[in-house]
């Protein structure tokens, strides 16, 4: 099939890998400009523009994907469908109905459930014991298009954002290939979302601050649902510090106050029950298993994280 691919981040790498793999006719990759990154501000290309330029395929990188000039360019390819994988922009009515089959979009929720922009970490972080992969033929409303095709997952009490994601990617890419072909011959029916719908807004750097009157075990399921980005954090002895790991223990102590502070243990209060840190990360600094955090520095109970 002839193909436009649109997709920015790691989640977006295998199912373009996959398409790729199973003979489709990638005509162009779409995705974001690049951006200043690192401390050196340098340009950076995003992980699907690094796997189109491997593969040889031409990359389009507009600014805005209403620009005339896009929308012109998209119609001299004049692909049979387009494919959208976290792709980072809104997609207006003008290229969701260029491609005769539609625009195919792989979303990672059981929808309607977690429409929106950040559905895996939300599904992390409000406790859900399953989530999944839908694709759905796209129109103009925020993830209401018809369903094709689902698949579900369990969600572990060890999983983060980051280790969700790559199995969902996993997942996307592979429910791609019989989604496509049951829309090209008609085997697959669009069937309209039906029951309640949630959403999982956009997270921004600051919506990692740790609330510490939250439970130990809410608190578990944010510090992973915000990893590896933006991070959960909170102020320590002055400075900012990423939590990466942790566990929920039973038991009552002060909410964000340091109860024990041992050769290798940080265990520190929640609103309810108490939070045993494993992992963390100090400003500028790599991640550090708590014992070697621990060493050379003076922490006593009663010491507070702080907002």
């Amino acid at each position: 099939m002839r193909l436009v691919y649109f997709g920015t981040p790691e989640f977006a790498v295998l199912p373009l890998q996959t398409l790729l793999g199973a003979g489709h006719e990638v005509l162009a990759v779409v995705t974001q400009p690049d951006r200043p990154s690192g401390r050196g501000r340098q340009l950076k290309s995003c992980p699907v523009k690094v796997e189109a330029q491997r593969s040889g395929i031409r990359v389009l990188q507009p600014v805005k994907v209403r620009e005339p000039e896009f929308i012109e360019a998209l119609k001299a390819i004049n692909p049979s469908a387009a494919v959208v994988a976290a792709y980072g922009q809104i997609l207006p009515a003008s290229i969701i109905h260029l491609p005769e089959l539609g625009c195919v979009n792989i979303h990672a929720s059981l929808l309607p459930a977690y429409r929106g922009a950040a559905p895996v970490n939300w599904a992390i972080i409000n406790g859900e014991k399953k989530t999944g992969v839908s694709t759905m033929l796209m129109d103009e409303g925020l993830d209401t298009g018809p369903v094709l095709l689902q698949e579900e997952t369990e969600i572990s009490a060890d999983d983060t954002a980051g280790t969700l994601s790559l199995r969902l990617s996993k997942i996307g890419a592979d429910l791609l290939i019989p989604t496509l072909k049951g829309l090209e011959s008609g085997e697959v029916k669009p069937i309209p979302q039906t029951g309640e719908a949630s959403y999982a807004p956009l997270l921004k750097k600051d919506d990692g601050l740790i609330m510490w009157s939250r439970s130990a075990e809410e608190l578990c399921r944010f510090i992973n649902g915000m990893n590896p980005w933006p991070g959960a954090y909170s102020i320590l002895e002055n400075g900012r510090v990423k939590i990466i790991k942790a566990v929920p223990l039973h038991g009552n102590a002060e909410a964000g106050t340091i109860e024990r502070a041992g050769k290798d243990e940080l265990i520190v209060g929640a609103g309810r029950g108490r939070l045993s840190i494993l992992e963390i990360q100090p400003s500028g600094k790599p991640v550090m298993v708590i014992k070697a955090y621990l060493q050379g520095r003076k922490l006593k109970e009663g010491m507070r994280f702080v907002i």
